[in-house]
């Protein structure tokens, strides 16, 4: 599958309008598409659409999430923020708990970002599905 890293969200949102169009409405088809293009926006609208499309990515070409540094502190960690030596969505792992630096207009800025194994079921409980 090809991916454009600058996808447009209005021309995906435009070609998820001519899809759901095909299907009766509030079939579970339109739903879904409802939803999809849903979450969509609301990826965009608060301002995490470069996340997404970092995450979306790494989905599609199955290239590793891997976390740059390891903290013990949030103090290391922003010590090593301010030092300059932060790249833009680098994931890094404080305490255990995973976050992406991201240079913002008042400055660089750590956001959360779940760890793949903070997404695991615990090891004593068993996996729902």
């Amino acid at each position: 599958m090809a991916y454009n890293s600058d996808f447009d969200v209005e021309a995906v949102m435009k070609t998820l309008g001519t899809i759901s169009d095909k299907f009766q409405k509030d079939s579970p088809e339109d739903e879904a598409l409802r939803i999809a293009a849903v979450a969509l926006l609301y990826v965009r609208d608060i301002q995490k659409l470069e996340e997404y499309r970092s995450y979306f990515r790494e989905f599609v070409t199955g290239k590793p999430i891997i976390v740059s540094h390891s903290f013990a502190t949030r103090e290391e960690a922003d010590e090593w923020l301010t030092s300059g030596k932060a790249t833009e969505g680098e994931l890094v792992s404080i305490a255990g708990q995973g976050f992406t630096a991201h240079h913002l207009p008042k400055g660089w800025k750590f956001l959360r970002a779940y760890l793949p194994e903070e997404l695991d079921p615990p090891p004593d409980k068993p996996d729902p599905k």
